[in-house]
């Protein structure tokens, strides 16, 4: 599709602060789907092209974690099976159910973790020196990243508010950490998830990757301010995101 200046600057700018909003917390699709959509895209091919970004940004952020040595690998393995599992059957289901399904259990998650980080913090962002769970024994993180995939793979706008709960929420990692290792799970379902889409013909390339630029620039701007910013800074930027989200879910 042909593409005026004036969208490419939009899916430029969108792509770039949704870049830094899906780094540091989740729901930057809030900015970018509508982007696309106002071009004319439906709603399934504008689900579908926006995981351009989405890939491209979170290699970006996984690659400057991993330079900053916050990405922490050890139990890497058990926490990404159970959101390639959930991104596959999120993928194959966003190409035939509408996408509007999800909204009720997007609202509620979002607006349960608004109340946690608000009147219990400590659950969301664990106090230094708090022991890591392994997935193996934490059965819960196994349900929750599972939820994750699924919904990344369906709609991905807001998965990084189900990766935290699972991430700081059930394992007890610190909010840097679980943001290195929800890029992780958002690269790996993404990647599942772009391949059906791929497959069923449903991305336009040239705005994806437009958009992509974008969000590859948001998220190395991200992961700078992620392993400098104070953890109680960061926690309450997620709290704002985690309410902006629950608007633009609840007026989308």
């Amino acid at each position: 599709m042909d593409i005026s200046l004036y969208y490419a600057l939009l899916l430029l700018v969108t792509g770039f602060f949704a870049g830094i909003i899906n780094t540091l917390a989740g729901g930057g699709s809030n900015l970018t789907l509508p982007a696309l959509m106002v071009m004319g895209m439906p709603a399934e091919v504008a689900n579908a092209t926006n995981r351009v970004g989405v890939f491209l940004q979170s290699l970006t952020a996984l690659f400057g974690f991993k330079r900053a040595k916050k990405l922490p690998l050890n139990d890497a393995p058990a926490i990404i099976l159970p959101t390639i599992v959930g991104g596959l059957l999120g993928a194959v289901s966003a190409s035939y159910l509408p996408t509007s399904l999800v909204k009720p259990a997007l609202l509620i998650t979002m607006l349960t973790m608004s109340l946690i980080i608000l009147l219990k913090p400590s659950v969301i962002s664990p106090d230094p020196g708090t022991t890591i769970n392994k997935v193996a024994d934490t059965p819960l993180s196994w349900i929750w990243l599972t939820i994750a995939g699924f919904y990344g793979g369906f709609v991905q706008a807001g998965v990084g508010f189900i990766l935290l709960a699972a991430l700081s929420g059930t394992l007890r990692y610190d909010l840097v950490k679980a943001n290195a290792l929800k890029v992780l799970c958002a690269l790996t379902f993404t990647t599942v998830s772009l391949a059906v889409f791929i497959y069923n013909d449903l991305i336009l390339w040239l705005p994806g990757l437009i958009l992509a630029m974008g969000t590859m620039a948001g998220a190395s701007v991200a992961v700078k301010i992620a392993i400098t910013i104070k953890p109680s800074t960061l926690k309450w930027f997620l709290f704002i995101m985690t309410l902006v989200g629950c608007i633009a879910a609840l007026f989308s």
